[in-house]
C-alpha cells in the first residue's frame, strides 16, 4: 500500500493560524523530515536537484502547506458542477497524467489549511443552486487520498457533505489508504471512485501508485461501509493483447465487488489522449516509457482549454467504447455508464 510521507516540507507563516497548519507543524517539527518557510504556495523556492529531472523528483516528494487565497470554484464537467480546493499535486508518478502539464512548474504537492473558508464558499454554492444538488470534484488537480493520513481533509469534507441535503462530494483516487474513511458520517453523499485499468497500463505507466488488486480490495471495502462506489477505467489503450486484458480487469472487478451490496455503481470511461506539450514534458521526465504517443495513429481533437489533443480514430475509440459497455453490461447489468470520452 502506498502513501505520501515527505522528505522536505514548506509552511506559508499564515497557515500556522490554522488549526490543521499548527498541527501539521508540530507533526513535522517532531520527524526528522526539514522543515522550510515559503512566502507563497505558489512559489516555492529551495527544491534540490542540480538537474531539472532531479529537482522534479525531488518535487514529488515535497509537501507545501499553505493557505487557498482564491476561493472561486472552477467548473468540473462531465463529473461534477464545481472542483472544490482540497489539495494540488500528486505522489504517483502516472506517465501520461495531465498534471504533468497543468502543473509543470509547480509538482509539489500542496495541501490547503482553511477547510472551513473553503466548506463556508461551497455552502454558498449549495444555497445558490437548491432545489437543485450540486456536486463538488475533490480530485481534478490531484489524488488526496495518499495525504490522508497526515491531513484528515478528506474525511473533514466528507462529513461536511454528508449534513448537506442538497450537497454531494466525489473524487478518485488510485491509492488504497481509506481505511480512516471508513467510519466517516457521510450519509451516502461522497461517491468514492478508484481509477482502475489493466495490469499492463498499471505497470508500465502508473508508479508509485497502489496496485490493482489493492485498488479493487479497498473499492470492496467502500462499498461494504455503504458510500456509493464508482469506477473510472482511463486512461483506456490500445496495444497488443489490449481486448483480453480489460475483460479480465472486468472480471476481476466482479469478482471481489459482485457479491458487495453495491446499489449505486458508476463507470465512467476514458480514452488515452495527449498533446505535443505533454508529449515532450512526458518524454523529458521519463525517457524510458514505453507509452504510444505516435501522432500518426492518432486524430486531433479541439480541447476546452483551447489546444489541440490527439486521441484515438474514430473506428478505434467506437470499439473501445463499445467493448467497454458491453463487458461493464455483462458483469455489472445495474451499473450506470456516465460516459465515454
Amino acid at each position: 500500500m502506498k502513501r505520501f510521507d515527505p522528505d522536505l516540507v514548506f509552511f506559508e507563516p499564515q497557515a500556522l493560524n490554522y488549526p490543521l497548519g499548527a498541527q501539521l507543524y508540530e507533526h513535522f517539527e517532531g520527524s526528522n523530515v526539514p522543515i522550510k518557510m515559503t512566502t507563497s504556495h505558489n512559489r516555492v523556492m529551495g527544491i534540490p536537484g542540480d538537474t531539472e529531472t532531479k529537482q522534479y523528483r525531488n518535487a514529488k516528494r515535497t509537501l507545501v502547506v499553505g493557505v487557498r487565497k482564491t476561493l472561486k470554484f472552477d467548473p468540473s464537467k462531465p463529473s461534477a458542477e464545481y472542483a472544490i480546493p482540497l489539495a494540488t499535486g500528486c505522489a504517483g508518478h502516472c506517465h501520461y497524467c495531465y498534471l504533468q502539464t497543468t502543473l509543470s512548474a509547480k509538482p509539489y504537492i500542496r495541501v490547503y489549511v482553511n477547510l472551513d473558508e473553503i466548506l463556508d464558499k461551497a455552502q454558498e454554492y449549495i444555497k445558490e443552486h437548491e432545489p437543485e444538488v450540486t456536486r463538488f470534484e475533490a480530485a481534478c488537480t490531484g489524488d488526496p487520498v495518499s495525504f490522508e493520513h497526515l491531513t484528515g481533509a478528506l474525511r473533514y469534507y466528507i462529513e461536511f457533505m454528508g449534513r448537506q441535503p442538497n450537497g454531494r462530494l466525489r473524487f478518485v483516487t488510485k491509492f488504497a489508504n481509506i481505511d480512516s474513511l471508513l467510519d466517516a458520517d457521510h450519509r451516502g453523499h461522497t461517491r468514492i471512485r478508484f481509477s482502475i485499468n489493466t495490469s499492463y497500463v498499471i505497470r508500465n505507466f502508473e508508479p508509485a501508485t497502489s496496485g490493482f488488486e489493492e485498488r479493487i480490495e479497498a473499492a470492496g471495502k467502500i462499498a461494504e461501509a455503504g458510500y456509493p462506489l464508482g469506477f473510472i477505467i482511463a486512461p483506456i489503450m490500445i496495444y497488443d493483447g489490449w481486448k483480453q486484458d480489460y475483460l479480465e480487469l472486468i472480471e476481476k472487478l466482479h469478482e471481489r465487488i459482485g457479491a458487495a451490496e453495491v446499489n449505486d455503481l458508476e463507470f465512467e470511461l476514458i480514452q488515452h489522449r495527449f498533446t505535443k506539450v505533454a508529449k515532450n514534458t512526458i518524454l523529458k521526465r521519463y525517457p524510458k516509457s514505453k507509452l504510444d504517443m505516435d501522432e500518426e495513429n492518432r486524430q486531433l481533437k479541439w480541447g476546452r482549454y483551447g489546444r489541440y489533443k490527439y486521441v484515438y480514430k474514430k473506428e478505434q475509440a467506437v470499439t473501445m467504447e463499445q467493448l467497454l459497455r458491453q463487458l461493464i453490461s455483462d458483469h455489472f447489468p445495474t451499473a450506470k455508464v456516465s460516459y465515454f470520452v
